[in-house]
């Protein structure tokens, strides 16, 4: 017997109305939102880590990356479960399956236990990658698929921001163990508001033209893959060690660090959504994705100047920072489901996410070692080197018209 909203041509749903539409997209958010709590949250352990327990920033860096190998290891996985299975299923389990997992973790034990439940966290976790994705792509139409992916996108920066303060503050008020049930109670919340709302969004018969393997085609979606890897560098720098920047170097309070963080991942959602709507508006998101990548560059290299010289315009330009780096990913996540098409776009974005998430689970370790050796300014300035590359491998002339 087929499973409700299945794949199956006679359980699968008829176009919807558009405020089911919406609904659907402020259910995709949230599912995103509490995921990257759980994904990100690990990073604002850090302080805790390196203060009570007594870990060296690397190694506080590599229990903070566990749930992002998690993410790295199952993202395709799930990405093929959205596409022969639904996105319904795969949010729903993969929802479920954090939940279970942060609990586990919440309960107590040493910091291996802490350091798997973290891991399978961001197993589950990374179902919403692209199965919530999925369900913006397609029930919203082209011409307003930026937008509404813009504001999907920005799940990822408020779940930030919510473990910046919350899962920062709990961690140094109650212990690391009861920081996870930040994340927990979120997944928790999402799984329920998806089970309600998100129904998988129609798709064209299978054909050849449809079903066909969008990478033997040319060399689009690999070029906005390696441009996303590159981008996410000055992404993480920001994100791991701006909080630390700004208890350590600048003398802040680890609560008042955390809201200043905070704030500043409502900026980064408040621009994926402006990114968005710009991408709609000039109909290609490949050259506001090589306008991102610009201004991130340079703004990363002068905050890198300005906090090695200690000029209090560092902290806004940390801030501005925080802000350029996550308006990118809308925009290559949504060119990615465009070019892919129904049949694809799952491994697709499970390929892209994957590369970000290796090379992200990668800048917390090998970070924390840049500030110990060179100071935060100087790992910030490096940072500024990799939007500089992928200025040039943007594929402006190899995109399509949006259809």
């Amino acid at each position: 017997m087929p499973l409700p909203n299945s794949l199956d041509p006679a359980t699968r749903p008829r176009p919807v109305g558009v405020g089911r539409r919406w609904a659907m997209l402020v259910a995709s958010t949230l599912g995103q939102s509490s995921a990257a709590v759980m994904m990100h949250g690990a990073a604002f352990l850090i302080p805790t880590l390196h203060d009570r327990e007594g870990l060296s920033l690397a190694q506080a860096g590599v229990v903070a990356a566990m749930p992002t190998i998690g993410v790295m290891l199952t993202l395709v996985a799930w990405g093929a479960v959205a596409d022969h299975r639904g996105e319904r299923l795969a949010m729903l389990a993969g929802l479920g399956g954090a939940t279970v997992a942060g609990a586990v973790g919440a309960l107590g034990g040493g910091l291996v236990w802490l350091s798997v439940a973290l891991l399978l966290g961001g197993a589950f976790a990374a179902a919403t990658n692209s199965a919530s994705g999925r369900v913006v792509v397609g029930w919203f139409p082209p011409e307003r698929r930026g937008l509404a992916m813009g504001i999907r996108q920005m799940g990822q920066p408020v779940g930030v921001g919510i473990a910046a303060v919350a899962v920062a503050v709990t961690a140094e008020q109650y212990g690391v163990h009861a920081a996870l049930w930040v994340p927990t109670i979120a997944t928790g919340l999402s799984f329920l508001v998806v089970a309600l709302v998100v129904l998988d969004p129609p798709r064209p018969e299978r054909t050849a033209v449809h079903g066909a393997n969008p990478y033997r085609a040319d060399r689009f979606l690999a070029r906005v893959h390696g441009v996303s890897v590159l981008l996410v560098v000055p992404q993480f720098v920001v994100w791991t060690f701006a909080l630390v920047w700004l208890v350590q170097d600048r003398g802040w309070s680890a609560a008042a660090a955390g809201t200043l963080v905070g704030l500043a991942q409502v900026g980064g959602a408040l621009g994926r959504i402006a990114a968005g709507q710009l991408s709609d508006v000039v109909a290609s998101r490949m050259r506001p994705l090589r306008w991102v990548a610009v201004a991130a560059g340079v703004t990363m290299l002068v905050l890198g100047v300005t906090a090695g010289v200690g000029w209090w315009v560092a902290v806004p330009l940390m801030v501005l920072a925080t802000v350029l780096t996550v308006a990118d990913n809308g925009l290559a996540f949504t060119a990615v489901a465009e070019r892919a098409g129904p049949f694809w776009s799952g491994r697709a974005l499970g390929v892209q996410n994957t590369a970000q998430f290796l090379t992200s689970s990668l800048v917390p370790p090998l970070g924390g070692l840049a500030v110990t050796h060179g100071g935060y300014a100087a790992t910030f300035g490096v940072a500024a080197l990799f939007p500089a590359v992928a200025i040039a491998l943007v594929p402006v002339r190899r995109e399509r018209a949006l259809s």
